[in-house]
């Protein structure tokens, strides 16, 4: 193999070091030796001091068409409040999540970064299961499990035969693109324009690390999907264990080409 010595430059990396601990029942507990470094209390804390400090540098990008679409951190943090009035006027919370049909996009994250700042709880759905599958057999499972508050796709036409099939009509509808006609629908540009209120502020304020952030849904390969409960701490706890061990993250921004879609979750791991 010829490798281009060149093109390879040292990076920092935190310390490996590992300690097992062997218990009376014959486990074993392997864990790092080097103590955890303090974690917001949410990414979307860490998501605001970004903006305070680099309000200009990029957060995000997608592709569309032949081009792009970017937001910086100042952007973000500039619609996902708007976003966040809009679900706590539809009466999201814990009992009553949000549901996101479709694949990853710029959209999606605002809904989901939005949802985490006002503490109600957010699902990625596979997109499959709305637009492979024929009965709807896994979605209608998952959306009897979460009784969604409001529902997201980014195209309402190509999702419309999953949502006609799975969701009442009641149940609000929130569209990119093609709201369908046979139900209200909400463009998603129109939750950038919901006036702000201090309820926003207050529910921010109430977050904590056990806050539920979102919920991950495995493949469902060995059955029905099941749930996965994801916390904020756990998300920044996670954020700041690879931060340690990929020391060189913290030396200079990371630049992530993201092709894993945001819905997986297996053995345990999930995407932040």
């Amino acid at each position: 193999m010829n490798i281009n010595m060149r093109a390879i430059r040292p990076v920092r990396l935190g310390s490996l070091a590992a300690v097992a601990e062997t218990r009376p029942d014959g486990s074993m507990v392997i864990r790092s030796s080097e103590a955890l470094g303090p974690y917001p209390r949410s990414i979307v804390d860490a998501l605001a001091g970004w903006a305070e400090k680099t309000p200009d540098a990029m957060l995000i990008a997608d592709r569309e068409g032949s081009w792009w679409r970017s937001l910086s951190y100042a952007d973000v943090l500039e619609r996902i409040r708007p976003i966040g009035q809009a679900l706590l006027d539809a009466g999201l919370g814990p009992d009553r999540p949000l549901m996101i049909l479709s694949g990853n996009e710029i959209e999606h994250f605002l809904l989901g970064m939005a949802a985490i700042w006002v503490g109600v709880p957010y699902a990625p759905v596979s997109p499959a299961y709305s637009l492979v599958s024929t009965d709807f057999n896994k979605l209608r499972h998952i959306a009897g499990l979460l009784t969604p508050g409001m529902v997201y796709a980014s195209d309402g036409a190509r999702f419309a035969p999953a949502i006609e099939a799975v969701f009442d009509p009641d149940t609000p509808l929130v569209v990119r693109t093609n709201p369908l006609a046979s139900r209200a629908s909400v463009l998603f540009d129109d939750l950038l324009k919901t006036a702000v209120t201090d309820a926003v502020q207050q529910a921010h304020d109430a977050i904590t690390g056990d806050t539920v952030a979102k919920v991950l849904f495995t493949s469902g390969s060995t059955g029905l999907p099941k749930g996965v409960i994801t916390t904020n701490a756990m998300m920044a706890c996670n954020q700041q264990m690879i931060r340690q061990a990929l020391a060189f993250l913290a030396d200079e921004p990371p630049v992530l080409l993201d092709w894993m879609p945001w819905n997986h979750v297996a053995g345990g791991s999930h995407n932040v």
